[in-house]
């Protein structure tokens, strides 16, 4: 009975054993990492700026300034004929002309517009605009063989003034506190000489100036001075500066509006005021000249486009031997310009010295 029971009990063990040895190995709880989804943004486009007209475009022309210091309307009525002449003559470039209401609003327009502006302006003009935002000379104008010109005080042929002394407590008009003939020198000449004026008057341009004295608006004007000319004879410096008094009853309006005395073209403030005023030589005198003081510039605004000067310039330089510029700058109407020359920054420290001795700043002068 004993091994019976020894014999079953080897028999349930050894299926015991048998039974734990068939059964699979238990696996290993798999464990999910949990998925973290990246977070997803919308592509943003780079920020573009908007594309800038090159300047000469017809979307961005060149602006063309002109300070209004003789015939303004006549500036005006031929700044669209300038404006197609300069296009013309480098390969389509565009161009706007415009005179503004002064010699400061010229300015500050150059120095509103940086990259776009060429200014046609007086050498304080030029000293002014360079020191205020850095505008650039490029060419310096040229009048019957001069590169320089001069300031006059012209008064009443019938007054009593001879020097510049009597001119103490006199009313003295002007053309514009920015005008190197008209303000800057003639205001250096009477302080050398020790004269205050009485009443000023800023006419607004030269030929205003002039003709204030004609109307007895004030006792002596200043204002810009060009050599007269006449066929075979060529004025010397330091000769004398007015028509002479037998020629005077010879002076005549002619065609081209000017007036010539015995065949001298007068091309001083009152030669373009003969047609309203043709007895101006008979009723005004030069009093006194200044010396010589460089001519007036095209500049450029600051920022403006440097491969774009040259072009500019030498377009300038070889329309002015044109007739066609008779018809705008070169006209006696408007600047008349006979040529043009390069001009440098250092030709006018002559002209800073006097704005220096005289404290004039561009806001001192409304600017």
């Amino acid at each position: 009975m004993f091994k019976k029971f020894s014999v079953l009990l080897v028999f349930v063990l050894l299926a015991s054993v048998l039974v734990t040895a068939c059964q699979p190995e238990a696996e290993e709880p798999v464990v999910e990492e949990p998925v973290v989804e990246e977070p997803t943004e919308e592509p943003t486009e780079e920020p573009t700026e908007e594309p800038v007209d090159a300047v000469g475009s017809e979307a961005n022309p060149i602006q063309v300034l002109f300070v209004p210091s003789v015939d303004v309307d006549f500036m005006i009525s031929s700044g669209d004929t300038l404006a197609q002449a300069l296009q013309d003559a480098t390969d389509g470039l565009f161009y706007e002309v415009s005179v503004p209401t002064s010699y400061a609003a010229t300015i500050e327009e150059m120095c509103a517009s940086p990259e776009n502006t060429i200014g046609f302006i007086p050498a304080m003009g030029y000293a002014l605009a360079n020191q205020l935002c850095g505008v650039e000379p490029g060419l310096a104008s040229e009048r019957d063989g001069w590169n320089v010109y001069f300031s006059q005080f012209v008064v009443a042929r019938d007054s009593d003034f001879q020097t510049i002394e009597d001119l103490e407590g006199a009313t003295w008009a002007y053309p514009s506190a920015t005008s190197t003939s008209g303000f800057l020198i003639p205001s250096s000449l009477l302080d050398a000489h020790g004269v205050t004026p009485g009443e000023t008057l800023e006419a607004g341009g030269h030929l205003q100036a002039v003709k204030a004295v004609y109307n007895g608006e004030a006792d002596f004007a200043s204002s810009l001075w060009s050599p007269p000319q006449k066929d075979g004879w060529r004025w010397e410096m330091g000769g004398e500066p007015d028509i002479a008094d037998e020629l005077i009853a010879d002076c005549v309006v002619e065609e081209d509006e000017k007036v010539y005395c015995g065949g001298f073209k007068v091309n001083d403030p009152r030669g373009s005021l003969g047609v309203e005023a043709p007895d101006i030589i008979e009723k005004v005198r030069i009093l006194s000249l200044s010396g010589e003081i460089p001519n007036d510039t095209m500049s450029f605004s600051p920022d403006f486009p440097e491969e774009l000067k040259g072009v500019i310039m030498d377009a300038i330089r070889a329309y002015v031997k044109t007739e066609a510029c008779d018809e705008t700058l070169c006209s006696d109407h408007h600047y008349g310009w006979s040529g043009a020359n390069y001009i440098f920054d250092e030709n006018f420290d002559g002209i800073r010295l006097l704005i220096e001795a005289q404290g004039i700043t561009l806001e001192g002068i409304g600017g």
